[in-house]
């Protein structure tokens, strides 16, 4: 999948989705870092890594994650990705429409700022609207966290509002609840 987007500036960006494989350990490990991870409670212990990698690779059918790519150098970026949405806390959304996913980003420090995770949750919007059976798409930034956000925002999610989030496992967050209406995506 490609996107090609404007800018805040004059450059054309042409971003694409590429589902995760083992190869992107690596990128895994690169989003780790302190900065990247700061609205989630620190960087991972590297079996925690781990685990989370087998879950990329293992979503079967369940969501899927990708790496963002930036072309037309292909240069990995970022990552992104949906699963399954499972809350102990539902919200009104979330009992009318049992078939919800979530979906997550990251886009590592010298490149963010520049759209490529406006574009790459535009493409994950398409993809989770392609498998034709997830009505809604949710994302849960730290209310603290303005560029994530921003990007829900710009990519046309609707604030629900403020919520405590569970996130890492045993530990709470203030975060917003967005949503993106999923119907019609996957016809693009």
């Amino acid at each position: 999948m490609t996107l090609i987007t404007e800018s805040e500036g004059s450059d054309v960006l042409r971003v694409r989705i590429e589902p995760w494989t083992p190869a992107d350990l690596a990128l895994l490990r690169r989003t780790n870092a302190p900065e990247m991870t700061h609205h989630l409670g620190g960087p991972e212990t590297e079996e925690q890594l781990l685990a989370r990698h087998a879950r990329y690779l293992d979503l079967c059918g369940a969501g899927q994650m990708f790496r963002i790519v930036l072309g037309p150098e292909d240069t990995v970026v970022g990552s992104i990705g949906f699963w399954e949405l499972n809350l102990r806390q539902e919200t009104a959304h979330e009992r009318a429409d049992r078939s919800a996913c979530e979906t997550g980003w990251g886009v590592l420090p010298e490149f963010q700022g520049r759209g490529i995770a406006v574009a790459a949750a535009r493409e994950v919007i398409a993809a989770a609207g392609a498998e034709g059976r997830y009505g809604s798409l949710h994302a849960f930034p730290s209310v603290d966290h303005a560029a994530s956000n921003a990007v829900c925002r710009k990519a046309g999610f609707a604030l629900v509002g403020e919520r405590p989030f569970e996130y890492p496992k045993g530990r709470m967050m203030r975060s917003n609840e967005w949503r993106r209406d999923l119907a019609g995506e996957g016809e693009r």
